[in-house]
Protein backbone atom coordinates (compact mmCIF):
# COMPACT_ATOMS: atom_id res chain seq x y z
CA UNK A 1 0.00 0.00 0.00
CA UNK A 2 1.39 3.50 -0.75
CA UNK A 3 0.23 7.12 -1.21
CA UNK A 4 0.41 9.35 -4.30
CA UNK A 5 2.46 9.50 -7.33
CA UNK A 6 5.82 8.66 -6.70
CA UNK A 7 6.73 7.36 -9.88
CA UNK A 8 10.56 5.22 -10.38
CA UNK A 9 12.42 7.97 -12.27
CA UNK A 10 14.60 7.57 -15.72
CA UNK A 11 17.74 7.36 -14.01
CA UNK A 12 20.85 9.31 -15.83
CA UNK A 13 24.23 7.70 -15.57
CA UNK A 14 26.69 9.46 -13.28
CA UNK A 15 29.94 9.56 -14.61
CA UNK A 16 32.36 7.54 -12.25
CA UNK A 17 29.82 5.39 -10.49
CA UNK A 18 28.66 1.31 -11.21
CA UNK A 19 26.49 -0.48 -9.61
CA UNK A 20 24.36 -3.93 -9.92
CA UNK A 21 22.70 -6.08 -7.96
CA UNK A 22 22.54 -9.91 -7.43
CA UNK A 23 21.16 -12.99 -5.90
CA UNK A 24 22.44 -14.37 -2.68
CA UNK A 25 19.05 -16.05 -1.19
CA UNK A 26 19.74 -14.57 2.16
CA UNK A 27 16.05 -14.55 2.68
CA UNK A 28 13.85 -15.49 -0.35
CA UNK A 29 15.30 -17.48 -3.27
CA UNK A 30 15.79 -15.67 -6.68
CA UNK A 31 15.31 -11.92 -4.87
CA UNK A 32 18.23 -9.74 -5.81
CA UNK A 33 19.45 -8.88 -2.54
CA UNK A 34 22.82 -8.09 -2.73
CA UNK A 35 23.86 -4.58 -4.19
CA UNK A 36 27.19 -3.44 -5.38
CA UNK A 37 28.37 0.33 -5.97
CA UNK A 38 31.62 0.57 -7.81
CA UNK A 39 33.39 4.40 -7.32
CA UNK A 40 35.88 5.33 -9.91
CA UNK A 41 39.10 6.22 -8.22
CA UNK A 42 39.15 9.52 -6.77
CA UNK A 43 36.05 10.09 -5.58
CA UNK A 44 34.81 11.33 -2.10
CA UNK A 45 32.83 10.16 0.14
CA UNK A 46 30.58 11.34 2.65
CA UNK A 47 28.19 10.12 5.29
CA UNK A 48 25.46 10.18 8.40
CA UNK A 49 24.74 6.79 10.51
CA UNK A 50 22.01 6.20 13.15
CA UNK A 51 22.13 7.28 16.41
CA UNK A 52 20.78 4.10 18.06
CA UNK A 53 23.38 2.93 20.63
CA UNK A 54 22.32 -0.70 19.34
CA UNK A 55 24.24 0.36 16.09
CA UNK A 56 24.47 -2.45 13.67
CA UNK A 57 27.88 -4.15 12.79
CA UNK A 58 28.14 -2.26 8.93
CA UNK A 59 27.42 1.09 10.69
CA UNK A 60 30.35 0.42 13.03
CA UNK A 61 32.49 -0.47 9.99
CA UNK A 62 31.32 1.81 8.13
CA UNK A 63 32.15 4.79 10.39
CA UNK A 64 35.83 3.45 10.97
CA UNK A 65 36.70 2.94 7.40
CA UNK A 66 35.55 6.89 6.75
CA UNK A 67 37.64 7.66 9.52
CA UNK A 68 40.76 5.91 7.87
CA UNK A 69 40.58 7.07 4.31
CA UNK A 70 38.59 8.84 1.83
CA UNK A 71 39.43 6.65 -0.90
CA UNK A 72 36.50 4.96 -0.78
CA UNK A 73 35.94 2.20 -4.15
CA UNK A 74 33.10 0.30 -3.23
CA UNK A 75 29.70 0.47 -1.20
CA UNK A 76 28.12 -3.69 -0.71
CA UNK A 77 24.37 -3.78 0.80
CA UNK A 78 22.47 -6.72 1.68
CA UNK A 79 18.97 -6.86 2.49
CA UNK A 80 17.11 -9.69 3.95
CA UNK A 81 19.40 -9.25 6.80
CA UNK A 82 20.69 -6.31 9.29
CA UNK A 83 23.37 -7.83 10.88
CA UNK A 84 22.94 -5.65 13.97
CA UNK A 85 22.59 -6.92 17.91
CA UNK A 86 25.08 -9.83 16.48
CA UNK A 87 28.15 -8.89 18.76
CA UNK A 88 31.71 -9.51 17.66
CA UNK A 89 30.67 -11.94 15.03
CA UNK A 90 28.92 -9.84 13.46
CA UNK A 91 31.82 -7.13 12.46
CA UNK A 92 33.82 -10.39 11.62
CA UNK A 93 31.48 -11.01 9.01
CA UNK A 94 31.06 -7.44 7.90
CA UNK A 95 35.46 -7.11 7.48
CA UNK A 96 34.70 -10.52 5.73
CA UNK A 97 32.53 -9.08 3.14
CA UNK A 98 34.99 -6.17 2.66
CA UNK A 99 37.86 -8.62 2.74
CA UNK A 100 36.13 -10.76 0.08
CA UNK A 101 35.69 -7.34 -2.37
CA UNK A 102 39.02 -6.07 -1.34
CA UNK A 103 40.84 -9.57 -2.83
CA UNK A 104 38.85 -9.61 -5.85
CA UNK A 105 39.74 -5.86 -6.69
CA UNK A 106 42.84 -5.30 -5.64
CA UNK A 107 41.66 -2.17 -2.85
CA UNK A 108 42.20 -2.05 0.81
CA UNK A 109 39.40 -3.35 2.78
CA UNK A 110 39.08 -0.03 4.47
CA UNK A 111 37.86 1.05 1.11
CA UNK A 112 34.47 -0.60 0.95
CA UNK A 113 31.85 0.49 2.78
CA UNK A 114 29.14 -2.14 3.73
CA UNK A 115 25.24 -2.21 4.23
CA UNK A 116 22.74 -4.01 6.11
CA UNK A 117 19.10 -4.11 6.15
CA UNK A 118 16.31 -6.60 7.32
CA UNK A 119 15.33 -8.75 10.54
CA UNK A 120 17.71 -7.27 13.76
CA UNK A 121 19.16 -9.91 16.02
CA UNK A 122 19.96 -13.09 13.29
CA UNK A 123 23.36 -13.97 11.97
CA UNK A 124 24.34 -12.70 8.50
CA UNK A 125 24.86 -15.88 5.75
CA UNK A 126 28.24 -13.90 4.97
CA UNK A 127 28.94 -16.67 3.00
CA UNK A 128 26.06 -16.59 0.55
CA UNK A 129 27.02 -12.85 0.70
CA UNK A 130 31.23 -13.51 -0.60
CA UNK A 131 29.62 -16.50 -2.67
CA UNK A 132 27.92 -13.86 -5.33
CA UNK A 133 30.57 -10.99 -5.09
CA UNK A 134 32.46 -12.11 -8.24
CA UNK A 135 28.96 -12.06 -10.50
CA UNK A 136 28.44 -8.45 -9.00
CA UNK A 137 32.05 -7.21 -9.73
CA UNK A 138 32.21 -8.25 -13.03
CA UNK A 139 27.88 -7.03 -13.44
CA UNK A 140 28.62 -3.77 -12.33
CA UNK A 141 27.26 -0.91 -15.08
CA UNK A 142 26.62 2.68 -15.28
CA UNK A 143 22.98 1.73 -16.15
CA UNK A 144 22.15 -0.51 -12.71
CA UNK A 145 20.18 1.95 -10.07
CA UNK A 146 17.02 0.45 -10.85
CA UNK A 147 18.28 -3.03 -9.96
CA UNK A 148 19.99 -1.50 -7.33
CA UNK A 149 17.04 0.45 -6.02
CA UNK A 150 15.15 -2.67 -5.70
CA UNK A 151 17.63 -4.84 -4.03
CA UNK A 152 17.94 -2.87 -1.28
CA UNK A 153 14.28 -3.32 -0.45
CA UNK A 154 12.75 -4.51 2.39
CA UNK A 155 9.11 -4.14 3.43
CA UNK A 156 9.30 -1.42 0.58
CA UNK A 157 6.19 -1.42 -2.49
CA UNK A 158 8.13 0.36 -4.89
CA UNK A 159 11.45 1.24 -5.57
CA UNK A 160 12.80 5.08 -4.52
CA UNK A 161 14.66 7.02 -6.50
CA UNK A 162 16.05 10.94 -7.91
CA UNK A 163 17.98 12.22 -11.16
CA UNK A 164 18.15 15.45 -12.16
CA UNK A 165 20.93 16.76 -14.45
CA UNK A 166 22.12 20.85 -14.80
CA UNK A 167 24.75 22.80 -16.79
CA UNK A 168 27.70 24.77 -15.31
CA UNK A 169 29.96 26.29 -17.54
CA UNK A 170 29.60 24.06 -20.37
CA UNK A 171 29.57 20.67 -18.29
CA UNK A 172 26.18 18.57 -17.75
CA UNK A 173 26.44 17.60 -14.09
CA UNK A 174 24.34 14.33 -12.76
CA UNK A 175 22.48 13.93 -9.49
CA UNK A 176 21.22 10.35 -9.05
CA UNK A 177 19.40 9.11 -5.60
CA UNK A 178 18.04 5.96 -4.16
CA UNK A 179 16.48 5.07 -0.92
CA UNK A 180 14.61 2.31 1.17
CA UNK A 181 12.43 2.35 3.75
CA UNK A 182 8.82 1.82 4.70
CA UNK A 183 8.87 1.17 8.48
CA UNK A 184 11.23 1.65 11.46
CA UNK A 185 11.22 5.78 10.23
CA UNK A 186 12.25 8.12 12.78
CA UNK A 187 14.41 11.10 12.66
CA UNK A 188 17.30 10.46 14.50
CA UNK A 189 20.02 11.31 11.93
CA UNK A 190 18.71 9.41 8.17
CA UNK A 191 16.15 6.87 9.32
CA UNK A 192 16.85 4.31 6.49
CA UNK A 193 19.18 3.12 3.61
CA UNK A 194 19.92 6.09 1.21
CA UNK A 195 22.66 6.75 -1.46
CA UNK A 196 23.22 9.83 -3.28
CA UNK A 197 25.75 10.25 -6.03
CA UNK A 198 26.87 13.14 -8.62
CA UNK A 199 29.73 13.58 -11.07
CA UNK A 200 30.77 16.81 -9.62
CA UNK A 201 33.90 17.07 -7.77
CA UNK A 202 34.03 18.62 -4.12
CA UNK A 203 36.08 18.27 -0.94
CA UNK A 204 35.38 16.22 1.90
CA UNK A 205 35.12 18.78 4.03
CA UNK A 206 32.39 20.48 2.19
CA UNK A 207 30.82 17.09 0.91
CA UNK A 208 30.16 15.90 4.63
CA UNK A 209 29.02 19.49 5.34
CA UNK A 210 26.58 19.50 2.94
CA UNK A 211 25.44 15.61 4.07
CA UNK A 212 24.65 16.59 7.02
CA UNK A 213 22.74 19.50 5.81
CA UNK A 214 20.89 17.43 3.47
CA UNK A 215 20.11 14.62 5.79
CA UNK A 216 18.60 17.07 8.58
CA UNK A 217 16.29 18.95 5.92
CA UNK A 218 14.84 15.56 5.00
CA UNK A 219 15.05 12.62 6.58
CA UNK A 220 15.75 14.16 9.67
CA UNK A 221 12.17 15.44 9.27
CA UNK A 222 10.32 12.18 8.27
CA UNK A 223 8.52 9.75 10.97
CA UNK A 224 6.12 6.90 9.88
CA UNK A 225 6.49 5.21 13.78
CA UNK A 226 8.67 6.65 15.95
CA UNK A 227 11.17 3.50 15.62
CA UNK A 228 14.56 4.37 14.96
CA UNK A 229 16.53 2.12 12.90
CA UNK A 230 19.68 -0.19 13.85
CA UNK A 231 20.90 0.09 10.55
CA UNK A 232 20.49 3.94 9.71
CA UNK A 233 22.47 5.23 6.66
CA UNK A 234 22.92 8.30 4.72
CA UNK A 235 25.42 8.35 2.12
CA UNK A 236 26.96 10.92 -0.36
CA UNK A 237 29.32 10.42 -2.99
CA UNK A 238 31.15 13.08 -5.05
CA UNK A 239 33.38 11.17 -8.16
CA UNK A 240 34.12 14.45 -10.40
CA UNK A 241 33.70 12.64 -13.38
CA UNK A 242 31.96 15.53 -14.70
CA UNK A 243 35.27 17.04 -15.21
CA UNK A 244 34.24 20.36 -13.37
CA UNK A 245 36.54 21.80 -11.31
CA UNK A 246 36.96 20.64 -7.45
CA UNK A 247 34.15 22.89 -5.74
CA UNK A 248 36.03 23.85 -1.68
CA UNK A 249 33.92 27.39 -1.09
CA UNK A 250 30.63 27.16 -0.02
CA UNK A 251 30.05 30.46 -1.89
CA UNK A 252 31.26 28.95 -5.09
CA UNK A 253 28.53 29.76 -8.14
CA UNK A 254 28.74 25.70 -8.39
CA UNK A 255 28.75 24.89 -5.17
CA UNK A 256 25.09 26.73 -4.48
CA UNK A 257 23.94 24.87 -7.74
CA UNK A 258 24.40 21.84 -7.02
CA UNK A 259 23.46 22.54 -3.08
CA UNK A 260 20.12 22.99 -4.27
CA UNK A 261 19.70 20.11 -6.26
CA UNK A 262 21.28 17.49 -3.62
CA UNK A 263 18.51 18.80 -1.59
CA UNK A 264 15.73 18.03 -3.73
CA UNK A 265 17.18 14.47 -4.24
CA UNK A 266 17.38 14.46 -0.30
CA UNK A 267 13.85 15.99 0.00
CA UNK A 268 12.08 13.99 -2.76
CA UNK A 269 13.84 10.52 -1.28
CA UNK A 270 12.79 11.29 2.15
CA UNK A 271 8.62 11.97 1.02
CA UNK A 272 9.22 9.05 -1.31
CA UNK A 273 10.10 6.94 2.03
CA UNK A 274 6.98 8.24 3.60
CA UNK A 275 4.19 7.78 0.73
CA UNK A 276 5.40 4.06 0.89
CA UNK A 277 5.12 3.79 4.49
CA UNK A 278 4.05 0.73 5.85
CA UNK A 279 0.42 0.21 5.66
CA UNK A 280 0.13 4.38 4.81
CA UNK A 281 -3.29 5.70 3.48
CA UNK A 282 -2.83 9.19 4.01
CA UNK A 283 0.24 11.19 3.29
CA UNK A 284 0.74 14.27 6.35
CA UNK A 285 2.38 17.36 6.19
CA UNK A 286 2.28 18.98 9.74
CA UNK A 287 3.65 22.69 9.43
CA UNK A 288 4.47 24.65 12.52
CA UNK A 289 5.15 28.25 12.15
CA UNK A 290 4.94 31.01 14.25
CA UNK A 291 7.28 29.46 16.77
CA UNK A 292 10.06 31.09 19.10
CA UNK A 293 12.94 29.04 18.09
CA UNK A 294 13.34 25.86 15.54
CA UNK A 295 13.65 23.34 18.25
CA UNK A 296 9.84 24.59 19.60
CA UNK A 297 9.05 24.07 15.77
CA UNK A 298 10.31 20.48 15.73
CA UNK A 299 8.94 19.47 19.26
CA UNK A 300 5.24 20.48 18.29
CA UNK A 301 5.23 18.62 14.75
CA UNK A 302 6.89 15.63 16.10
CA UNK A 303 4.05 15.79 19.03
CA UNK A 304 1.23 15.52 16.18
CA UNK A 305 3.21 13.75 14.17
CA UNK A 306 3.72 10.41 16.79
CA UNK A 307 0.40 10.63 18.36
CA UNK A 308 -0.93 7.44 17.83
CA UNK A 309 -4.59 8.72 18.28
CA UNK A 310 -4.31 11.84 15.77
CA UNK A 311 -2.43 8.73 13.86
CA UNK A 312 -5.21 6.66 13.55
CA UNK A 313 -8.06 9.65 13.43
CA UNK A 314 -6.23 10.38 9.78
CA UNK A 315 -6.86 6.52 9.29
CA UNK A 316 -10.18 6.64 9.74
CA UNK A 317 -10.66 9.86 8.19
CA UNK A 318 -12.42 11.52 11.64
CA UNK A 319 -11.78 15.45 11.91
CA UNK A 320 -11.26 14.91 15.66
CA UNK A 321 -9.92 18.04 15.77
CA UNK A 322 -9.31 18.43 19.70
CA UNK A 323 -6.52 15.49 19.43
CA UNK A 324 -4.24 17.84 17.81
CA UNK A 325 -4.59 20.64 20.16
CA UNK A 326 -4.05 18.20 22.81
CA UNK A 327 -0.67 17.14 21.26
CA UNK A 328 0.41 20.88 20.83
CA UNK A 329 -0.37 21.71 24.15
CA UNK A 330 1.50 18.42 25.73
CA UNK A 331 4.71 19.40 23.91
CA UNK A 332 6.79 21.11 26.14
CA UNK A 333 6.36 24.53 25.21
CA UNK A 334 7.34 27.14 28.58
CA UNK A 335 4.33 29.82 28.69
CA UNK A 336 2.48 28.50 25.41
CA UNK A 337 -0.36 31.45 25.21
CA UNK A 338 -3.43 29.02 23.56
CA UNK A 339 -5.16 31.82 22.66
CA UNK A 340 -2.68 32.37 20.04
CA UNK A 341 -2.67 29.39 18.86
CA UNK A 342 -4.28 28.98 14.72
CA UNK A 343 -4.92 25.32 13.40
CA UNK A 344 -5.87 25.06 10.06
CA UNK A 345 -6.63 21.47 7.96
CA UNK A 346 -5.42 22.27 4.57
CA UNK A 347 -7.10 25.80 4.07
CA UNK A 348 -9.71 25.27 6.58
CA UNK A 349 -9.39 27.20 9.87
CA UNK A 350 -10.22 24.25 12.59
CA UNK A 351 -9.15 26.46 15.47
CA UNK A 352 -8.09 30.10 16.85
CA UNK A 353 -8.42 32.23 20.09
CA UNK A 354 -7.83 28.90 22.31
CA UNK A 355 -11.29 27.23 20.80
CA UNK A 356 -13.02 25.87 17.14
CA UNK A 357 -13.01 28.41 14.88
CA UNK A 358 -16.25 30.15 14.65
CA UNK A 359 -16.57 29.29 10.76
CA UNK A 360 -15.65 25.79 11.36
CA UNK A 361 -18.01 22.75 10.19
CA UNK A 362 -17.76 19.44 10.64
CA UNK A 363 -18.26 18.85 6.91
CA UNK A 364 -15.50 21.01 5.93
CA UNK A 365 -13.22 19.20 8.68
CA UNK A 366 -14.58 16.05 6.74
CA UNK A 367 -13.74 16.79 3.27
CA UNK A 368 -9.83 17.19 4.48
CA UNK A 369 -9.41 14.15 6.40
CA UNK A 370 -10.86 12.18 3.71
CA UNK A 371 -8.20 12.82 1.01
CA UNK A 372 -5.24 11.18 0.75
CA UNK A 373 -2.63 13.69 1.22
CA UNK A 374 -3.49 16.15 4.16
CA UNK A 375 -1.88 19.05 5.91
CA UNK A 376 -1.76 20.38 9.37
CA UNK A 377 -0.68 23.37 9.49
CA UNK A 378 0.06 25.32 13.10
CA UNK A 379 0.98 28.66 13.77
CA UNK A 380 2.29 29.33 17.43
CA UNK A 381 1.62 32.62 17.31
CA UNK A 382 5.14 33.51 19.25
CA UNK A 383 8.22 34.24 17.03
CA UNK A 384 9.32 33.43 13.07
CA UNK A 385 10.23 30.57 12.83
CA UNK A 386 9.50 27.64 11.03
CA UNK A 387 9.87 23.55 10.79
CA UNK A 388 8.10 21.01 8.34
CA UNK A 389 7.52 17.45 9.16
CA UNK A 390 6.10 14.83 6.91
CA UNK A 391 4.39 11.28 8.43
CA UNK A 392 1.71 8.85 7.86
CA UNK A 393 -1.89 7.52 9.10
CA UNK A 394 -1.40 4.24 11.30
CA UNK A 395 -3.85 1.54 9.72
CA UNK A 396 -4.30 -1.80 10.38
CA UNK A 397 -1.89 -2.85 7.48
CA UNK A 398 0.79 -1.41 9.48
CA UNK A 399 -0.37 -4.07 12.63
CA UNK A 400 -0.55 -6.46 10.26
CA UNK A 401 2.50 -6.27 8.08
CA UNK A 402 4.94 -5.83 11.07
CA UNK A 403 3.52 -8.68 12.86
CA UNK A 404 4.22 -10.76 10.16
CA UNK A 405 7.42 -9.08 9.62
CA UNK A 406 9.58 -12.60 10.29
CA UNK A 407 7.29 -14.71 9.06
Amino acid sequence: MAVGEYPFPTMHPVKGVKLTAVSAGIKKVGRRDVVLFELAEGSCVAGVFTKNAFCAAPVTLCRAHLAHTAAIRYLVINSGNANACTGEQGLLDAKATCSAIAEITGVQPEQVLPFSTGVIGEPLPVAKIIAVIPEAISNATELGWDDAAAGIMTTDTRPKGFSAQFEHQGHVITVNGISKGAGMIKPNMATMLGYIATDAKVSPALLQQLSREAADRSFNRITIDGDTSTNDSCILIATGGSGVVEVTDAGDELYQKLREVILAAHIHLAKSIVSDGEGATKFVTVAVSGGANRDECLDVAYAVAHSPLIKTALFASDPNWGRIVAAIGYAGLNDLDATKVVVHLNDVLIVEKGGRASTYTEAQGQAVMSQAEIAINIDLGRGSFAETVWTTDLSYEYVRINADYRS
